[in-house]
């Protein structure tokens, strides 16, 4: 039992759901850049297509075909997440509580280097006071 104040957190949607199988066209291709030849010559990279929308993604984060299945059907269901819900989808909230974080990051690096300038000029001023 705790008597200090907690804050409560905002409640993230939920992580979307794959679309039905049957909606999903998916074929096995050939991947490329980094990863040399073994790459190359391997069909391990994904690509889905959603039927009803057309909507493509393709993933080759990995050298494993089952992972790459994996990430492609998690990526096509946040974009489709992304067309149904715009703002309220899991991805943009994500996306906009990164940027507020890194804005404040920024802000906070700024207010430092301007005190300091700030305490610079005033040690000047008052040296020559003196």
């Amino acid at each position: 039992f705790s008597t200090s104040a907690t804050h409560a957190k905002k409640a993230m949607p939920p992580r979307p759901k794959p679309p039905p199988e049957d909606d999903i066209e998916e074929c096995f291709i050939h991947g490329s850049g980094p990863g040399g030849q073994k790459i190359n010559k391997t069909a391990s990279a994904v690509q889905l297509k959603h039927i009803p929308t057309g909507l493509v993604v393709k993933s080759q984060a990995t050298r494993s075909r089952e992972q790459n299945r994996k990430i492609a059907r998690e990526l096509l269901a946040a974009k489709l997440d992304v067309m149904a819900n715009g703002e309220q989808s899991r991805t943009i909230i994500i996306g906009n509580y990164k940027k507020k974080r890194a804005d404040s990051a920024a802000k906070k690096a700024r207010r430092k280097y301007r005190k300091l300038e700030e305490e610079k000029v005033g040690a000047k001023e008052g040296d020559g006071v003196e």
